[in-house]
């Protein structure tokens, strides 16, 4: 009898039973799922397995204890970093993603430049969201994959350093990532979870803030959505021993005014010279001013904020930023001079039907667009034009005529600037109402209790 049941214990795990067993809402053990996750890390697994696995979790969703198992296998999956020779605290910042939202690029030289250690491993865009890396490769010779020693020697050098996943850092990540971007199955708040908080500690942080973001361009459109992913990651932090905080911030418009890699750069820069957009400048020193805050170089978030402002207006931001560039490799004259980033060739414009005011933007539609430009991926194989993209010129709120221009499209392909134009068109709503209320920047703020 004994014998019996060891041999059944000891039955080995096959993809398709784990693939059954979720599509049927049952709930997986930790060892099925860390076979799953080393399976196909290691390429004993096929991609179309696994994307029906990714299917059923959309459709069944993760328990607690799956979600823990599923991060503790993709974090386990490859190297987690020691960077207890920093002395500093070391900090990052994850954002959900969103449309124009290029934050990391503000603030991984801003948080530097007072004094803490970020080391950020970003990902790629995601469905109709712009990739932080894809922003960077945009800087000419802008190196991302970088090996973990050359990350090191970034970040002891200006304290701070933007890669991607390395095959040493969160290899499952990588794989799953590409995966979900094409197969439908990004917007699982489980999914999520675990792809950013397994990357996030490999990274050997003592803090992390979180930007959830949640509206139209968001993957979380609803906001108790966007509450649940915030709360899921900041107790996963927590439970590993980190200071967490999640803010849920706004993304039924795009952040900034521009949208498109080499675009978005442009913005980055004017932000680090105290100009850009109101609403990207204030984004970005409320989570500074919590990176400073659980960092412990600000007793309080307002002085967080306060000492942002002055590395800003002091140019130590900016000069951080091209620190950073000249040592990943890319031409720091960039910095100095935006015009040196890619253009392209055309610029078309898209102009108001009707007078009134933005009463709304479908973001996710603007997401597309610019996909739909050449500056994302419709497949998993694409190759991400830097050049293209979209300049916004009317947001919510904001007054139009009749033929004044709500945005310019920058494209290279004549077919795709086209399409991309109806599609803006499309995702304007101009009302004659007077009264439009823009939604708060910053919904609320959910703290861990190691953040307070």
């Amino acid at each position: 009898m004994s014998q019996s049941q060891g041999s059944a214990a000891a039955a080995p795990v096959r993809a398709v039973d784990v693939i059954r067993k979720k599509r049927d809402g049952q709930e997986l053990s930790r060892a099925e799922i860390e076979y799953l996750v080393r399976a196909y890390t290691s390429g004993e697994i096929p991609d179309y397995q696994v994307s029906a696995w990714l299917m059923a979790v959309i459709l069944r969703g993760l328990t607690r204890a799956e979600t823990s198992a599923l991060t503790d296998a993709m974090l386990h999956s490859g190297d987690v970093l020691d960077l207890s020779e920093f002395l500093a605290k070391k900090i990052d910042k994850h954002s959900t993603g969103g449309v124009g939202d290029k934050t990391s690029l503000v603030l991984a030289p801003l948080v530097a430049a007072g004094g803490l250690v970020v080391p950020m491993i970003s990902g790629r865009g995601l469905g109709h969201t712009g990739g932080t890396l894809d922003k960077l490769e945009s800087i000419p010779g802008f190196n991302v994959n970088l090996s973990v020693p050359q990350f090191r020697k970034v970040l002891d050098a200006c304290g701070c350093a933007m890669i991607g996943q390395t095959s040493e850092i969160a290899p499952a990540d990588r794989k799953l990532y590409a995966l979900r971007d094409v197969t439908g199955t990004v917007e699982s708040p489980y999914l999520i979870c675990a792809s950013i908080m397994s990357k996030k500690l490999a990274e050997g942080v003592d803090a992390l803030v979180l930007d959830v973001k949640t509206g139209s361009g968001a993957f979380m459109k609803k906001e108790e959505d966007a509450v649940f992913l915030a709360e899921l990651m900041v107790e996963t932090g927590e439970a590993m021993g980190k200071a967490m905080v999640a803010l849920i911030t706004n993304m039924d418009e795009p952040l900034g005014m521009y949208v498109g890699n080499s675009l978005e750069v442009a913005e980055v820069l004017d932000v680090l010279r105290g100009k850009g957009p109101e609403d990207l400048r204030e984004l970005c020193l409320e989570l500074a001013g919590w990176m400073f805050h659980l960092g412990g170089a600000a007793e309080t978030v307002a002085q967080g904020r306060s000492l942002s402002q002055q590395l800003i207006t002091s140019g130590k931001a900016l000069e951080k930023f091209k620190q950073m560039v000249a040592l990943q490799s890319g031409d720091p004259h960039v910095i100095d001079n935006p015009d040196l980033l890619p253009h392209a060739k055309h610029a078309l414009e898209v102009t108001s039907q009707n007078s009134g005011r933005v009463a709304a933007i479908d973001c996710e539609a603007v997401g597309t667009a610019c996909v739909v430009l050449g500056g994302g991926r419709e497949t998993k194989e694409d190759a991400v034009d830097p050049a293209v993209g979209i300049v916004l010129h009317r947001k919510v709120g904001d007054s139009v005529k009749a033929g004044e221009s709500l945005a310019t499209v920058h494209y290279n392909s004549e077919t795709r600037g086209l399409q991309a134009k109806q599609m803006l068109l499309r995702s304007y709503q101009i009302s004659d109402t007077q009264n439009v209320v823009k939604k708060k920047l910053v919904h609320r703020v959910i703290q861990g209790s190691r953040g307070k």
